[in-house]
């Protein structure tokens, strides 16, 4: 049996289905230990228990987690400093569409439109002034006018607005990370358009096929890349 000490300790937030799902099991197959989440304990279990029929029961465990509570947030980290007292990998996959789409309208859109405004892409491609205030000021504003019904108008993406925004936001503040963090590897990657219940599986993609790109960034050496952004295995401009 591989030392304790040498094992590797992966947490996936939304991974009961989709990229999460094909994450976890990527992760696994390479005999990393992995907290599967979700925020719904059944389908998180349920999900456990097809990676088990799958052989790797001794290397997935659920723990509830909603990302949007910050209590959640706590308990599991508590659970992974109890359990195994550290974490080498965190992937911050989850996400969720704001209210319901109609997938026919979804896979007749045009994918430029779900590409943030000029003034939201210069905001947060200014890595050198870039601060968490700046970007919470931002989602702020955004909600003010997804409330007032004007994103086009203040240059919002007005196709899955909600989603776009807040990967937006969360890779600006991954480089934020990675500035204030240079010995860790933070980075963030597009998986490609993959086929998911997120966007009625209207991608191109294979879920396996998206999840290899996170594996594979998940997976680099110590002192590997820090601060880029990949489109699956290829580094691109924020």
């Amino acid at each position: 049996m591989e030392n304790a000490s040498r094992k590797r300790y992966a947490v996936v937030t939304g991974s009961n289905k989709g990229i999460g799902f094909g994450t976890v099991k990527e992760l696994a197959s390479n005999g990393i230990v992995v907290v599967l989440t979700a925020r719904d304990e059944k389908r998180g279990l349920e999900a456990v228990e097809k990676l088990a029929e799958a052989g790797l029961s001794q290397l997935v465990i659920f723990h509830q987690l909603d990302v949007t509570d910050p209590s959640s947030i706590s308990a599991l980290a508590d659970f992974v400093k109890t359990k195994f007292g550290k974490l080498d990998i965190l992937i911050n996959n989850a996400g969720v569409p704001a209210g319901k789409l109609n997938p026919e309208a979804f896979k007749a859109a045009q994918i430029e439109k779900f590409i943030p405004g000029e003034w939201v892409k210069g905001v947060l491609s200014d890595v050198e002034n870039l601060t968490e205030d700046k970007i919470d000021q931002m989602l702020n504003e955004f909600t003010k006018d997804y409330k007032e019904d004007s994103l086009e108008s203040k240059g919002w993406p007005t196709s899955f607005s909600s989603y776009i925004v807040s990967k937006a936001c969360l890779n600006a503040y991954t480089r934020i990370m990675a500035k204030k963090y240079p010995n860790f590897c933070i980075n963030c990657v597009s998986p490609g358009y993959v086929k998911t219940d997120i966007n009625c599986n209207a991608g191109v993609l294979t879920v396996e096929e998206g999840a290899q790109s996170v594996v594979s960034l998940a997976l680099l050496p110590n002192a590997g890349p820090n601060g880029l952004f990949f489109n699956r295995h290829e580094v691109i401009p924020f």
